[in-house]
């Protein structure tokens, strides 16, 4: 059902975004009984502000209560950045933060290693190539990434 639920919430709030040029990075549903959280995380050239995610919330909350999408009753709406450390997740990500640094984690292991940090060097027909090091590229398809993610050095 929570399945659902997101694919339901994702296509409103992709249709209340698109006419803003916000992109919608990801849809979660955690929780359960009581204390139950519906996040939506977007983001835009040049990043979101506060108004933006206000903007979101309020229609796509309005939309979520007229067509009574979450099923259930009481549920706290948040919509935010995706932060510094966003997830990747399509393809369009690792083409779009080509030259940056991420953290990869696999599904199995190569050379004996699932998790991977390095920058992201290159994305053609669903593989992905990262600079782990010194002459060391790892080529990946993004079918064996378990999850991936910006990593931002502090």
């Amino acid at each position: 059902m929570k399945d659902e639920v997101v694919a339901k919430v994702r296509a409103i709030a992709e249709r209340v975004g698109a006419s803003e040029g916000i992109e919608i990075v990801d849809v979660e549903f955690l929780g359960g009984g009581r204390s139950r959280l519906l996040r939506i995380f977007i983001d835009k050239p040049g990043g979101v502000n506060h108004g933006d995610c206000e903007l979101v919330s309020q229609d796509v909350g309005t939309i979520l209560d007229v067509e009574d999408v979450v099923p259930g009753g009481r549920y706290t709406l948040e919509v935010s950045s995706p932060g510094l450390e966003r997830k990747l997740t399509k393809p369009a990500d690792f083409e779009r933060f080509l030259g940056q640094k991420a953290r990869i984690v696999l599904k199995s292991p190569v050379e004996n290693q699932r998790r991977w940090e390095g920058v992201l060097t290159g994305f053609a027909e669903g593989v992905i190539t990262l600079e782990a090091g010194p002459g060391k590229m790892l080529r990946v398809g993004l079918d064996q990434v378990e999850k991936a993610n910006l990593k931002f050095d502090w």
